[in-house]
């Protein structure tokens, strides 16, 4: 014998269905700033109100927020680097940089190799000595085939990849010359 299921289950779908209504979704309502009669003005919502910034959009810093003053890229960062900033640059470039420009900078990255256009090196005389606005600038806006990043890296996260192309500029460009005695002595030991 065999038990019938079929009255548990009729049950069941009956309640489920109950569960489904649509108020939410049926309620009446208005597209913003559509025509209606509730308000004075014909309006059906209040106009925003005059000077309103949205949250995150008060830019008073332009240095900060576009890498430009007046027109020319800024020479300096908007706010000290430490060394925590040079570690989240690092990892923000590794992401979004690395697969064009590859980890060291040299323009040969992953996407290079499997073909498609060179990516520039930030080796190269002439961006050795750009400043750091332009990279912020780029990093912002795009240059050439390199699309912008405004939408993915935050402001402060392209001030932070521009210290770590630094960084590696320096790296791969130092001379012994450059260090002080006390360094020279520290390179010598291995401290």
């Amino acid at each position: 014998m065999r038990p019938d299921f079929s009255l548990p289950l009729l049950l069941y779908a009956s309640l489920a269905l109950l569960g489904c209504r649509q108020d939410m979704h049926d309620q009446p309502r208005y597209k913003p700033l559509a025509p209606s009669d509730f308000f004075g003005d014909g309006r059906s919502a209040r106009p925003v109100v005059e000077g309103t910034v949205a949250r995150g959009h008060l830019r008073i810093d332009s240095a900060r927020y576009t890498g430009k003053v007046s027109g020319e890229d800024v020479t300096d960062f908007p706010f000290t680097i430490t060394r925590a900033d040079l570690l989240r640059g690092q990892e923000r470039f590794n992401i979004f940089c690395s697969p064009c420009h590859s980890r060291t900078g040299d323009g040969n990255g992953m996407v290079v190799r499997r073909g498609f256009r060179k990516a520039a090196s930030y080796h190269t005389p002439k961006l050795r000595a750009a400043p750091v606005g332009h990279f912020f600038d780029v990093i912002t806006n795009g240059f050439g085939a390199m699309p912008n990043y405004a939408s993915r890296v935050e402001p402060d996260d392209r001030w932070r990849i521009a210290a770590y192309i630094r960084a590696l500029q320096l790296s791969e460009n130092a001379k012994l010359a450059d260090l002080s005695l006390d360094q020279l002595q520290q390179l010598e030991t291995g401290r």
